[in-house]
């Protein structure tokens, strides 16, 4: 499935708007929302991170078919950072594992970098 057939997919089955809906929440004009579900028009990256603040959309998914249609909020802000520092799926489950850690468990990842930046 492509990027044009899972907006369409998000926008028509999963959320159940309208063309007109859909876009008013983006900025968009029904028909700029039918030329991108068309193929007529590429879908902008800002566009799509677009989508994906408003809606609560994996970034993931929407670009890539990958793992479900909606995140949790803080990983929607984890998403975006991921896609800003180009991280791989590894590199966010690093920090999403890190972030639910208690602040003692992080103070030791902490002291541990801290060490291992000294070295080198």
């Amino acid at each position: 499935m492509t990027i044009r057939e899972r907006v369409k997919e998000l926008r028509k089955s999963i959320l159940g708007l309208s063309m007109e809906a859909f876009g008013e929440k983006l900025g968009v004009a029904k028909n700029t929302v039918s030329q991108w579900e068309s193929g007529k028009n590429t879908i902008s990256e800002a566009t799509l991170k677009s989508i994906c603040r408003e809606y609560n959309v994996n970034y993931f998914w929407l670009t890539e078919g990958d793992g479900e249609p909606f995140v949790d909020l803080p990983e929607t802000t984890l998403d975006e950072l991921c896609v800003e520092y180009e991280l791989d799926a590894y590199e966010k489950s690093i920090i999403f594992e890190y972030l639910k850690l208690s602040k003692e468990e992080k103070s030791v990842i902490k002291k541990y970098i801290s060490n291992i930046k000294k070295e080198h």
